[in-house]
Order: C-alpha cells, then sequence, then structure tokens
C-alpha cells in the first residue's frame, strides 16, 4: 500500500492546481442557448419588430411554399406545424439591436436611433427570451462612440423589467482589449441596473492566431473573468481579411471551418458557447429566389449542427423558417437514438453502443437543447427516456 504521508502530499501539491482548472472550467452552464441570433439596425427597430419578423416569416412560407431542402419529407412535415406555432409565439430568441457594420446611420444621428431602439423595446409587452446590443469596436476611430452607444441604449432599458442584457464586441483584436473593457462592462451594469454578458466577436486573423505565434481565443476569453458568455464567428470581415475573394465568402469556408474550430476549443468545459456566422445570401425577391436562399440556409444551419454549433446569426425575418425547420427536424431526428442509449445508460443494460458519461453528457444535452427552442415536448421526452428535466440536467451536468 502507498504510505498516506505519500498521497496527503500529492493532494497538497495539485490542490491548487484543482481549484484552477474548476475555476477555468465549471462545466455546461444551465442558461438556456437561443438558436439564433438575430441582428437588426438600430434605427430599424420598431414597434412590433419581433411579432414583423414572426408574421414576414410566415408570409414568406405561405407565400413561396417550402422546397425539398434534402431533408426527410415525412420529417419535414412534422416539424412544419411546430414551426409555424414557433413564429407565433416566440419567432425571436435573441435580439441584438446593431449600432455596428449593419447600422448605416451617421455619427450626427446615432444618439437619436439609439435611444429611440431602447425607448421602443422598454415600451414592447414581450421581448425575446435574449437581447442585446452590438456597439462599434474598441479601435481608437471608434473606441468612445461604441461606448457611448452601449451607455445610451442600456440606460434606456433600465426600468423596462429586463433583468439582463448582452453586449457584443466586434472586431477585437488583442487580449488587452477585453481586460480593459471589463471596468467599463461594470460601469454599465451600475448605470443600467443590468446583469451584462460579453460577447466576442471573432472577425480578425489576429483574434484567433497573435502576433506571438500563440492562439488568443483562449486568452481572450479567460481574460474576460467569467463574463464572456460567447465567441461569436464573423463571416465576412474574417473572410475579407484573409484575403478570400467575395464570392467564396461563407461559413463554410475551410477558412471559416478552421476559425470555428479554433473558438470551439477554446470554449470547451468554460460555460461560454461557440456560434456560428451568417449568410447575406436573403431569401428574397421570386418564389425561385426564395427557394434557393432557404436551401442554402437550411444547408448551412444543419452543417452547423452536426457540427456542434447550435446558434447562428440570422439577418432576415424570411431566415427564420428554414432556421427553426433544419433546426427543428434535427433535434427530433436525435431524440429516438438518444433516448435508448440513454435509457440504457441510466440502467446499465448493455445493448450494441456501451456508452462513456461524458457521452451521456452528450446525450442529455441534445435532448434539453431539443427541449429549450421547442422542438421536442416535455412529455415525449419523459415518455421516451423515463427521465424529467432535472435528471436530464444531472446527466447534462449543468449547473444549478
Amino acid at each position: 500500500m502507498i504510505p498516506e504521508h505519500v498521497l496527503a502530499a500529492l493532494d497538497q501539491q495539485l490542490a491548487p492546481v484543482d481549484a484552477a482548472r474548476l475555476a477555468a472550467y465549471p462545466g455546461e452552464p444551465p442558461t438556456r442557448q437561443p438558436v439564433h441570433t438575430c441582428y437588426v439596425p438600430a434605427d430599424a427597430v420598431v414597434p412590433g419588430l419581433v411579432a414583423s419578423w414572426g408574421a414576414t416569416a410566415l408570409a414568406a412560407l405561405d407565400e413561396h411554399g417550402l422546397p425539398d431542402l434534402g431533408l426527410d419529407a415525412d420529417l419535414v412535415a412534422d416539424v412544419l406545424p411546430r414551426v409555424r406555432r414557433k413564429l407565433a409565439v416566440e419567432p425571436v430568441e435573441d435580439l441584438r439591436v446593431d449600432a455596428e457594420d449593419g447600422y448605416r446611420g451617421s455619427p450626427e444621428v446615432e444618439d437619436d436611433d439609439v435611444r429611440a431602439a431602447a425607448a421602443v423595446l422598454a415600451a414592447e409587452p414581450a421581448l425575446p427570451p435574449f437581447l442585446g446590443i452590438r456597439a462599434k469596436s474598441l479601435e481608437e476611430p471608434t473606441r468612445r462612440r461604441g461606448v457611448r452607444s452601449l451607455d445610451l441604449f442600456l440606460t434606456g432599458l433600465a426600468g423596462a423589467g429586463r433583468e439582463r442584457a448582452v453586449v457584443t464586441l466586434p472586431k477585437v483584436t488583442a487580449v488587452e482589449q477585453v481586460t480593459a473593457f471589463l471596468p467599463v462592462l461594470y460601469a454599465l451594469q451600475q448605470t443600467s441596473g443590468l446583469a451584462l454578458d460579453l460577447e466576442l466577436q471573432v472577425e480578425t486573423p489576429q483574434a484567433v492566431l497573435g502576433a506571438d505565434g500563440t492562439a488568443t481565443l483562449a486568452r481572450m476569453l479567460h481574460a474576460g473573468a467569467g463574463r464572456v458568455t460567447g465567441l461569436h464567428y464573423g463571416t465576412y470581415d474574417y473572410s475579407a481579411s484573409l484575403g478570400i475573394a467575395a464570392a467564396h465568402q461563407a461559413s463554410d469556408h475551410p477558412a471559416a471551418d478552421a476559425a470555428k474550430q479554433a473558438m470551439q476549443v477554446a470554449v470547451a468545459g468554460t460555460g461560454a458557447r461557440a456560434v456560428d456566422g451568417s449568410t447575406n445570401v436573403l431569401p428574397v425577391g421570386s418564389t425561385a429566389e426564395v427557394h434557393a436562399g432557404w436551401r442554402l440556409h437550411a444547408g448551412l444551419v444543419r452543417r452547423a449542427l452536426e457540427r456542434g454549433f447550435y446558434q447562428g446569426w440570422d439577418l432576415h425575418p424570411a431566415q427564420l423558417v428554414t432556421r427553426y425547420v433544419a433546426t427543428y427536424a434535427f433535434f427530433r431526428a436525435a431524440l429516438p437514438a438518444a433516448a435508448a442509449r440513454l435509457t440504457a445508460y441510466v440502467s446499465r443494460v448493455e445493448g450494441g453502443v456501451l456508452d462513456e458519461p461524458a457521452t451521456a453528457r452528450a446525450l442529455a444535452t441534445v435532448v434539453l437543447r431539443g427541449l429549450d427552442c421547442g422542438a421536442l415536448d416535455v412529455a415525449e421526452v419523459e415518455s421516451a427516456t423515463g427521465l424529467d428535466r432535472t435528471a436530464l440536467d444531472a446527466l447534462a451536468g449543468r449547473r444549478r
């Protein structure tokens, strides 16, 4: 037997390492992750915005019908009623008011536009579960303008019944920008009374690989002192910064995959999420053009889900159709196998697949994601798995 003093010394030596790892990698958060982030320019925020996005999506579906999206036809028929309900009740899960690239107002009117957007949203009777603002970057020419817009918007939301909001920092290029922004984030939280989460947009090569050859993403994330909840891929700025021709800039380009895989590794175990980018090919125009846009978007959404990216950007109301069709089809197709394997794992019944705890966590997590977005119902999940929400949370390692 190994002497006790040797084991005690081992524990003592590794205790600080254990504590540091748990602090840096706390695991899966208990919070729901939205399936998308919808970006709306500050000057386009109008009363009834969210409901109008849902109505526009439904109108596009009614007018053009759904083309063959490369998905199982029976599965699509199964999810369509659910998608229609979602578009009528909760079409937008995460809304980001944009005062950066999508905003075309001049500096002279930005104050008014940002204040007006906040006032409109503060008066809305029902808002998405997640809400925030993207301001201009922390580069010197736009730094103070960006912080001012954050201040005006978040203060304008104060007293509107919101408890939490998201701040999205675009074009982050240096770890020091994240560190320097934390006191500003705290000040914004104090003045607005909102709990603020921070997202970083990966839109530059420097965000992925620093001048010293180190992987910058992980350093940026951990410099956020637990405040960073997501890394968002910026499809077009990142592609352009690498010199990729405009015709080939897309979220499924090999260069995009390389950046997003680095994002995935950086966020793993931290509680932050890696988020896919957008496509600017919109489903608008003739039926043929709408169908082409839907096929492209559905394929990108499906591809992202298969690679473990459960959230992406949507830029137009009609994209909500294929966002939910592809997402719901993915989770409903995953349920039978996940349920069978979870049941076998919990009951310790040997079957054709021998799963380990890590795989059980992944299986439970995919079921929980399906529940969160409305692709799955509580009753059918409990019937299929024999597990309630609490048990699934425990298997997924979601801390409460």
